[in-house]
């Protein structure tokens, strides 16, 4: 189906390549001139979308109908089509539940950590060894640098052993204020909800059957598996643990990112220390 946008660009084009008046065009397109040259003349609705994701934000399970009506007791001049097509376009609407219970996530756009400790990203990948025993491998990256903080190889990864692991970052590295993470039994259980409430760092649990939304320790994992876990073969668990950190050592040191101007995570994240070591020489300089 071609759009009213669409058949307008096409007009124009066609004036502007075959030097033809618009009248011309829209003879030979089959294109109605009235729908070339109308104007919109709807209001600027930027406050009202503004309004309607404070409100989809507060109430993640309501739909049009209950949007409407809030909307309206509020004291906008609204019906329930302009507010679909509104959610449409801000993409508010509302997806049915199937199946198990999920965290509840908000319907609100992502941002994109400019610095190391803000946002980092878990999630697990899954290989085996020379005689066919599975292990996995939790995978965390820092989305600020792209760094990867700890590859963490064993046959099997608790909650228990995933709080340990990050326990053990947090006296090395610290740790950020947000973790993403999928809705996997490991990351909503007890004993990583329990840590994350006693060391104030939130967990952002993805849309559930939206991999996208962790974007980053995806294309690591991807990396991951093909510079790595498909170019080794395993003997042991030992033999696994050692191969995989030392390709973390070398993605973190030597793998250029085109986000990072080219450079390794390691030295982008090193920008990042001399500023820091800088602010604290202004303020204690007279």
């Amino acid at each position: 189906m071609v759009t009213t946008e669409q058949r307008r660009t096409v007009v124009a084009y066609a004036c502007t390549s075959a030097a033809v008046s618009e009248r011309c065009a829209c003879r030979y397109l089959g294109v109605h001139r009235a729908l070339v040259r109308y104007r919109s003349r709807r209001p600027d609705d930027t406050p009202l979308r503004d309004a309607l994701r404070a409100l989809a934000g507060r109430k993640r399970r309501w739909g049009i109908p209950r949007l409407s009506w809030k909307l309206r007791r509020d004291g906008w001049h609204v019906n329930h089509k302009k507010v679909a097509r509104l959610c449409r376009e801000e993409r508010l609407t509302l997806r049915r539940r199937r199946g198990r219970k999920y965290v509840a996530v908000p319907r609100a756009p992502r941002t994109v950590p400019h610095g190391p400790n803000q946002r980092w990203s878990m999630d697990f990948v899954h290989d085996r060894l020379a005689d066919g025993r599975a292990f996995r491998v939790l995978t965390v990256v820092d989305e600020g640098t792209r760094e990867s903080p700890a590859l963490v190889v064993a046959r099997s990864l608790s909650g228990e052993r995933v709080a340990a692991a990050l326990d053990q970052l947090a006296a090395t590295r610290g740790l950020p204020t947000t973790i993403s993470v999928d809705h996997g039994t490991e990351f909503t259980s007890k004993a990583v909800d329990a840590w994350a409430e006693a060391r104030g760092v939130h967990l952002d649990y993805i849309r559930p059957g939206k991999p996208n939304d962790n974007a980053f320790i995806e294309s690591f994992n991807s990396r991951l598996r093909d510079e790595c876990l498909n170019e080794h073969w395993f003997r042991t668990i030992a033999d696994a643990q050692v191969l995989i950190e030392q390709w973390r050592g070398e993605y973190n040191t030597e793998h250029p990112h085109s986000s990072l101007g080219r450079l390794p995570p390691a030295d982008y994240a090193a920008q990042f220390q001399h500023v820091n070591q800088d602010q604290q020489i202004t303020r204690l300089s007279p």
